[in-house]
């Protein structure tokens, strides 16, 4: 497997609309963590099945009983972010930061790695995986500025709980099903059941998975083989998108993503960085960030640490390199 590879892949998908254009609390930014969020089971609108608490991902190996399975799923652990200033007597108020948002959800990564099994020990005994991530306890006051009291920063976030579940079967001649269950099991206060700010600093956000297979192929669903495509048809994915990832031909690697992407997806190379939105291309975002007024990229820099190097990079770029986000031709085939 090529890791760096992979992880970039993976990490482009974890922060798949973080942030929106225009980078800023606005209407495209005010309901954020549209993919891949999983959310406490007794959240309403999960009850309701408007929202998942779990997620279902089934591919296929071609290998044998030997063959050896690896899963790692990712997802991002929300925390609150509060400004606050002190009032004159000492005592602290919450006055609207006028550079940025007084409230804040930002996004700390985490991982679940789960160790080596066999197809055949999964075949005989499915494994099931607990995990959890503690929050910090009470919100603790943090100077923005150091030496400055009057400008605080306190962060709040809650414990999730979840469960990996991993199980195979043999449906052919050396091929395995593989299935691979992810499931948010946190608890949420019930006067919060309603409310989709709490249910979502107890959620696993953009959630996805990395499957690796030692001593076996996984197969594409995409283009799979003539005599497994029935097979494969049968693999009933929920709230995911198994695709081949690494380098184009290895099959060693699948990423079970959130959002639709094709076998072997790639970074641009002319990508000066993330921009957070795969729905646009690079160009028009650059180009809209250089127009922002000076009032605007102010507010953008006090948004987080990442809409701050966005800006700081997209204003670094040389003539070349924007010329560059103008089109590229990858290559030529008759029509």
């Amino acid at each position: 497997m090529n890791r760096p590879l992979v992880d970039q892949i993976a990490e482009a998908v974890l922060y798949e609309g973080y942030l929106l254009y225009p980078y800023r609390p606005s209407v495209k930014n005010r309901q954020r963590w549209t993919f891949g969020g999983l959310y406490p089971p007794s959240y309403g609108e999960v009850r309701a099945g408007r929202e998942p608490s779990t997620t279902r991902t089934e591919c296929l190996v071609q290998g044998g009983e030997s063959s050896h399975l690896r899963v790692r799923v990712r997802f991002l652990h929300l925390q609150l972010r509060r400004s606050t200033k002190a009032g004159g007597d000492g005592g602290v108020r919450a006055d609207l930061d006028p550079a940025g948002p007084q409230e804040w959800q930002e996004a700390v990564e985490r991982e679940v790695e789960i160790g080596e099994h066999s197809i055949g020990t999964l075949i005989a005994s499915p494994m099931a995986h607990e995990f959890s991530f503690p929050g910090p306890g009470e919100p603790a006051p943090v100077d923005r500025h150091p030496g400055s009291p009057s400008d605080l920063v306190t962060r709040e976030q809650h414990p999730v709980v979840g469960r990996v579940a991993i199980l195979a079967e043999p449906v052919g001649d050396g091929l395995y099903k593989v299935a691979v269950e992810v499931a948010n099991t946190s608890r949420l206060p019930e006067s919060a059941d309603s409310d989709r700010d709490e249910a979502l600093l107890r959620a696993l956000v953009s959630t996805h998975a990395i499957l690796e297979v030692r001593g076996g192929e996984f197969v594409s669903l995409i283009d799979p083989p003539d005599r497994w495509r029935e097979i494969a048809a049968g693999c009933v994915n929920v709230r995911t998108w198994p695709v081949l990832v690494g380098e184009p031909g290895s099959r060693d690697t699948m990423l079970s993503s959130p959002i639709i992407l094709h076998d072997y997806p790639q970074i641009a190379p002319e990508s000066p960085g993330d921009l957070f939105d795969a729905t646009e291309i690079d160009e028009i975002l650059t180009l809209r960030i250089l127009t922002l007024t000076d009032d605007e990229k102010r507010a953008m820099e006090a948004v987080d640490d990442r809409a701050r190097t966005l800006l700081r990079r997209t204003e670094a770029l040389a003539r070349a390199q924007l010329m560059g986000l103008h089109g590229t031709i990858r290559g030529l085939r008759p029509v």
